[in-house]
């Protein structure tokens, strides 16, 4: 899809189709040209309402606000709304909240994400026709847009769409045709073509680094563990910042065998581990000047006659002994010994983990959003403020010494479950935290993404399936750290 910016007004501007955002129901705008058409669709403007005019050639979509996350779903519906249809170009003008173009990258986001269609396996295949969308800087309230300031948005909001997207493919991709080494590849592969560097460590490297608990979670899979670091290293780099993902290509639950139904879906369990693959991605094609490390433990959790058993008594990277009482508690094991690489490998002055770490994430803040935790509020907020300026959804879970206490194992360090079924959110935090060091302790944050990363019904600007998140909130993260320093 291809995007071009103009100073011609939308009218002059020659387009298959034109997009008119309507705003908080406002009919006497300029922009807005068929009312009485629109009345007698019974189209009552509501947010990511759709009415399309066939005979005008017009596509109006209900915007509650100029706000870029209304913007942005709308943009998402408004392609929704002519995929299958013939038309090839849209013409729009440019809505921005006083001037602010980051509501244009919104827009644009939106387009690219709500075109998204994951069909490999589809034999038939219902592609979007859209080629090109020409973009009117005529704004909304007559504000005067600047043309070079609106394109670096738009070329910002292309890269990090992509980059979502691309995170979505992974994590869409079946277990069959994905797992820890095809993970690798991808890594590889998109490090080699946006000049990153790539370090793949294999069976024999994870031993060497005493990744004892990672290895034990992967035994069983005919596949073998990996363990992907991605480097994205500036001159000057004005900070330094670890991510680490959760890479489980499969999750069956192990020896604690999920039901059926909970196993349906868990080729989404590599969410955290393809979000951090794409962050990168969007990193390197940004060129942002912060030095940048993924890391993310790819693994697949099956069973077999060598697999790991509840009551085995595991040793982490940094010498910690684990009581197992649950081997579909597996995420947080692969995560503990990946900490502790990552820590070892970089110091740095953040530390971000994504992960779709528990099923308790989802009970406690529903489907769409996602949990931040760890030691130091500030940081916290740093993620959850970056999340709603991305258009995602976050909300902070409170470590508590309480919870903290469950874990307690009377045979070993700590036990990787709790003991009470409450709160498992927060106890599967507070258990990564017995792998962060004291350095590290107050610039980490732990991001449970089990809720938004994988739904089975298309919301906001979001498909069925993969969303791709912590990809925007990440980046947009990155962009303000890059600001403030």
């Amino acid at each position: 899809m291809n995007f071009e910016l103009s100073i011609v007004n939308t009218k002059d501007i020659e387009a298959d189709i034109e997009l008119i955002f309507v705003i908080n129901n406002h009919r006497k705008h300029r922009f807005v040209q068929d009312n009485k058409l629109l009345k007698k669709a019974g189209f009552s403007a509501s947010q990511d309402e759709t009415c399309l005019l066939v005979g005008q050639n017009r596509l109006y979509v209900g915007v509650s606000s100029l706000e870029s996350t209304a913007l942005r779903t709308a943009a998402a519906s408004a392609i929704k709304a002519l995929i299958g249809k013939k038309y090839k170009s849209i013409k729009v003008a440019t809505y921005t909240n006083d001037g602010c173009t980051y509501s244009l990258r919104a827009m644009v986001e939106g387009f690219i994400l709500g075109a998204y269609r994951f069909e490999t396996y589809k034999s038939k295949k219902n592609k979007n026709k859209i080629k090109y969308i020409a973009i009117s800087l005529d704004e909304y309230n007559e504000k005067e847009i600047d043309i070079e300031k609106a394109s670096v948005q738009v070329h910002k909001a292309q890269i990090i769409a992509d980059a979502t997207n691309f995170t979505r493919d992974i994590v869409n991709t079946t277990p069959d045709d994905c797992y820890p080494a095809v993970m690798a590849s991808i890594a590889e592969g998109m490090a080699e073509s946006t000049g990153l560097s790539c370090k793949v460590l294999k069976t024999k490297e994870l031993k060497k680094e005493k990744m004892h608990t990672l290895l034990a979670v992967g035994r069983a899979s005919v596949h073998r563990s990996r363990v992907i670091h991605l480097t994205h290293k500036p001159k000057n780099a004005k900070l330094k910042v670890t991510l680490v993902g959760k890479g489980l290509t499969y999750d069956s639950g192990g020896l604690s065998l999920k039901p059926a139904d909970y196993m349906v879906t868990m080729k989404s369990d590599k969410s955290g581990g393809s979000a951090v693959i794409g962050i990168m991605k969007a990193v390197a094609e940004l060129e942002l000047p912060i030095e940048v490390h993924g890391f993310v433990g790819a693994v697949e959790n099956m069973i077999g006659g060598n697999a790991y058993k509840p009551d085995d008594v595991l040793t982490a990277k940094n010498g910690k002994t684990i009581e197992i009482r649950n081997t579909d508690a597996e995420g947080r094991l692969v995560l503990a010994d990946v900490l502790c690489y990552a820590q070892q490998e970089i110091k740095a002055d953040y530390l971000f983990d994504f992960a779709t770490l528990t099923g308790a994430s989802v009970v406690a803040v529903g489907h769409y959003t996602s949990s931040i935790m760890g030691h130091n509020k500030e940081v916290q907020k740093l993620v959850v403020d970056s999340a709603h300026k991305s258009g995602e959804l976050a909300t902070a879970l409170d470590f508590n010494p309480y919870l903290k206490k469950t874990m307690k194992s009377e045979i070993a360090d700590i036990c990787n479950i709790s003991s009470v079924r409450y709160g498992g959110a927060i106890t599967a935090g507070q258990f990564l935290s017995e792998f962060i060091d004291k350095k590290h302790k107050n610039k980490w944050a732990h991001i449970d993404i089990a809720g938004p990363a994988f739904v089975e019904h298309a919301w906001g600007e979001n498909p069925h399936g993969a969303s791709g998140a912590g990809v925007r909130l990440m980046v947009k993260l990155l962009e303000d750290l890059v600001s403030k320093n």
